[in-house]
């Protein structure tokens, strides 16, 4: 059985195929791919594989964004670190859905179920797949890592994401402040657009973080948060209707 395994973390991906190599020798890894971009191209260049073991968040999006753009006809074991999604409909829509960290029982689990599935089973899979990219995803909840430690912050605790000489932190709600080795544009991509928007080039802020919004002699905007900032933001001239819009924009 030859297997894809897209996946952004190297020691998940290292530990997926260490738990796939006890399982049983003879599975073959085909390929590691790490964001949306690569796994596009690599089933577009290569023999599909049997099987893709997909993380549902990748470096830059949500793997879902990857039905939008090419078919896929390969049964995908959906794997997160995130249990507050809407798991029944993986499910129905997946071989299995294995939630980080990954357990050797339940990857073999899953695995057996794909062996069991008939050809019927599998045509039935491929017409459900097909409508998969039409379930939203977006992060509930983020692992910050800290020294050898991984830390869980929940979304609805952050005020505001704000970078400055290629260094990220995150503004919690309540006044902590939090490195985060990953770019606006990387963090944008998984977070619902209804609750965070990219207020310029150093902040992407929370809806429900915005105190005050004050006219500003050029037209621009000035948004106070809940938190203390490093520096104001302004909201420029141009992107200042958007924003009005996306205040005032039911979730």
């Amino acid at each position: 059985m030859r297997i894809l395994i897209v996946e952004d973390e190297t020691v998940a991906c290292e530990n997926i195929i260490a738990m796939l190599s006890e399982i049983d020798p003879e599975l073959e890894i085909t390929g590691n791919t790490e964001s949306i971009k690569q796994t596009v191209k690599w089933l577009q260049n290569n023999n599909l594989p049997d099987l893709i073991l997909m993380d549902i968040h990748l470096s830059d999006g949500s793997a879902f964004s990857i039905f939008n753009r090419i078919m896929i006809e390969t049964p995908v074991i959906f794997t997160t670190a995130y249990d507050e999604y809407a798991i029944e409909a993986f499910k129905v829509n997946s071989v299995d859905y294995l939630l980080k960290p990954i357990k050797k029982e339940d990857l073999i689990r899953a695995i057996d179920k794909y062996k069991r599935w008939s050809q019927s089973d599998m045509l039935q899979y491929i017409t459900r797949l097909s409508n998969i990219s039409a379930i939203p995803s977006y992060r509930d909840k983020l692992l910050v890592p800290d020294r050898d430690k991984l830390l869980p912050v929940s979304i609805s605790e952050v005020s505001c994401f704000y970078t400055t000489d290629k260094n990220t932190r995150i503004f919690l709600k309540n006044g902590q402040v939090i490195p985060y080795p990953k770019t606006l544009e990387q963090i944008a991509t998984s977070l619902n657009p209804t609750e965070f928007i990219r207020a310029n080039k150093q902040y992407l802020i929370a809806r429900s973080s915005v105190m005050n919004i004050t006219i500003w002699f050029d037209s621009r905007l000035l948004v106070t948060l809940d938190v203390e900032t490093p520096e104001k933001i302004y909201i420029s001239k141009n992107k200042a209707a958007e924003f009005k819009a996306w205040m005032t924009k039911e979730g």
